[in-house]
């Protein structure tokens, strides 16, 4: 009987095995690395794409920012001239309010009464000054309600003056009234203030 020893030839086949083995390793480490970089690559790009869209929107937002500071400003500003306007319309509506109320009271106010001070707090107006007769006083203030730019007229006092080398006595009054400010706009107040007077 013939014997065949397959040691050698079992050798080879092992060593045949472990070289494929080797080389499918290193194929599959490399194949790996080769993955990893191009995650790897993928990955640095995206972030650096990610980096310059992250700075130009810090950039675009910087810009918003000024420009909000500058429409800030630029309220501020409107608010400032619209209360200037405020004033300046507040000045002019007081200045044609006074005109008016010294043209009403030259109107209004009859002979025998003379007045001595003339003041004014909000919308009320206080009349000091002299009469010489109770029924001048009264007078007075039916014609001063008669006005539509003036209302509820009253007196707060009258004091009888004769006085020492007086032959006739005369009365010192003080009397309130009050301007109705919607009675007339600005425009026509300064027309009725500035305009002859006839009669």
């Amino acid at each position: 009987m013939i014997r065949i020893n397959l040691l050698p030839h079992r050798e080879e086949k092992r060593k045949e095995r472990r070289q494929q083995f080797f080389v499918v390793a290193g194929l599959v480490a490399a194949l790996g690395f080769g993955i990893g970089g191009l995650v790897h690559t993928i990955n640095a790009g995206n972030i650096d794409s990610q980096d310059k869209r992250n700075r130009i929107f810090k950039q675009d937002i910087a810009k918003l920012e000024e420009e909000i500071k500058e429409i800030e400003g630029i309220r501020e500003e409107i608010e400032r001239l619209l209360n200037r306007k405020q004033v300046i319309e507040s000045l002019q509506s007081e200045r044609a309010e006074t005109v008016h109320l010294f043209n009403e009271l030259a109107a209004r106010v009859p002979e025998g009464i003379y007045l001595t001070s003339i003041k004014q707090a909000g919308k009320k107006i206080t009349l000091n000054g002299v009469a010489q007769s109770n029924a001048r006083v009264s007078l007075m203030m039916s014609q001063l309600n008669d006005s539509p730019f003036l209302q509820n007229s009253e007196v707060v006092k009258i004091v009888a003056d004769r006085g020492k080398n007086r032959q006739f006595g005369v009365y010192k009054f003080e009397v309130s009234v009050y301007i109705e400010r919607s009675a007339e706009p600005a425009s026509a107040t300064v027309a009725n203030a500035v305009s002859p007077q006839r009669g």
